[in-house]
This record gives C-alpha cells, structure tokens and sequence, in this order.
C-alpha cells in the first residue's frame, strides 16, 4: 500500500491567517514605537533567531513578538502590552479549526486506499488539538510532529512506515518544507499551493520542471491525480 505524508496547517487546515491577524494587532499595540513595516521587519528577524531555540508554532512566535516589543521599545513597553500579546498567543492556540475545501471528503476516501502519515511541524499539544478538533484523527495511521523537515527527516518517516521516500508520496502546500526536501529524499511530490498569504521564512521557488513533482488547485482532484501519478 503506497504510504501519502500530509502537511498539516494550510494543507488541510486553515492556519496563517491566525498568525496575519495577530501581526496587525502587534502592529496596532506597539503603533507608537514603531511604523508596521519597521515591526515586521524585526518580529521576521526575531522568528528567524528562535526557531532554533524555540522551534515553530504558536508559542515561539509569541515569545518573538514579546521579544520585539522589548527591542523597539528600547525596553519602554508596558506590562499592559506584553499581557495583551500573552492573551493574543493564547486565542491563537484555542482558535477554533476550519478545514480547508474539499480536505475532509478526500482525506476519507484516500484513507480507504492509502496509508496516511500527517508530517507536520509546530508545537506537539497544538498540533495534536487541531488534528482531534479535525476529526481527521482516525484517517491517520501515524502522526509525525517534527522540529524540521529535512530530506533525512522524509527517508527516515517513510522507512518507518512505508517502504521509503522513493515509494511514497508526500502533499502540502510549502514549497520550502513539504515538496523540495521530500524530492531530494527521492520520492514524489504533489503540491497544493496555499492562495492566501505565505509565511515569508517558509518561501521557496519551484523548480521550473520536474518528473516526480505535480501542482494542484485544491484537494477537490487529489484522489484521481494521486491514481494516475502513483502508477507513472
């Protein structure tokens, strides 16, 4: 049985809207220290610092947007702001999951077909949360929450529970993370780009061709396309 990886957030759920929306509050709470192209600037650099530290998700990028604040402010921001960010953190790992189109119809039909693996990146108990919330749980034969994802990372997951990357397939909607590192590992690759805003750290360009990488719109064809590429 041929072994699918799944992204997670903006794969199948909707997830960097949250992460948008808390931008621009952060941007609203600190407006008198800095313009909001300035605080994107230095939040971007504070997350590019501490994803070895504190990894991805929710509670790193809160601890970034908390460590900006302190920066730009030259340490003048109120216990009052800082609270505010602390409560922003909190409504974004209890925001409520939406699924993306289309996801819950053919997760349950490939889940008939296929062995799926979620391969997602984040904090363990957040991503745990919305994969319950989902109610995709029971379609998933093995998750797996990984600090990176490297090629090694793909060759080791798919050894564990298929027959390796060069027999599997892995679908999501980085560039970056889900389909670049998954081709280097030998194995096949379906990309659904995600059409709202991208998360500048997790951008990469798309190589102009390859045989073992297939673009999408959206789920709504994923189960046929996955059919014919399986077999090529």
């Amino acid at each position: 049985m041929t072994m699918l990886g799944f992204d997670a957030d903006d794969t199948l759920w909707h997830n960097e809207r949250f992460f948008t929306l808390t931008q621009a509050r952060f941007a609203e709470l600190m407006g008198d220290f800095a313009g909001r192209d300035h605080l994107e600037d230095r939040l971007l650099a504070a997350e590019r610092r501490n994803i070895g530290r504190y990894g991805f998700g929710v509670k790193g990028f809160t601890l970034s947007m908390i460590e900006t604040a302190i920066e730009v402010s030259e340490a003048r921001v109120s216990a009052t702001v800082i609270a505010e960010l602390l409560e922003a953190g909190r409504e974004m790992l209890a925001h409520p999951i939406e699924l993306l189109p289309h996801v819950e119809t053919t997760i349950t039909t490939l889940a008939a077909s296929y062995k799926l693996v979620l391969i997602t990146k984040g904090d363990l108990l957040d991503q745990e949360r919305k994969l319950a919330q989902s109610g995709l749980g029971p379609c998933f034969q093995a998750v797996e929450v990984v600090s990176e994802k490297t090629p090694e990372i793909y060759t080791r997951i798919f050894d564990r529970h298929g027959m390796g990357a060069r027999q599997g397939i892995m679908v999501g909607n980085s560039m970056k993370s889900d389909i670049l590192p998954m081709l280097e590992a030998g194995g096949r690759a379906i990309h659904i780009p995600d059409r709202g805003v991208t998360w500048a750290l997790d951008h990469a360009e798309a190589p102009a061709s390859h045989p073992r990488l297939l673009t999408l719109e959206s789920m709504e064809n994923l189960a046929e396309a996955l059919h014919k590429f399986a077999l090529e």
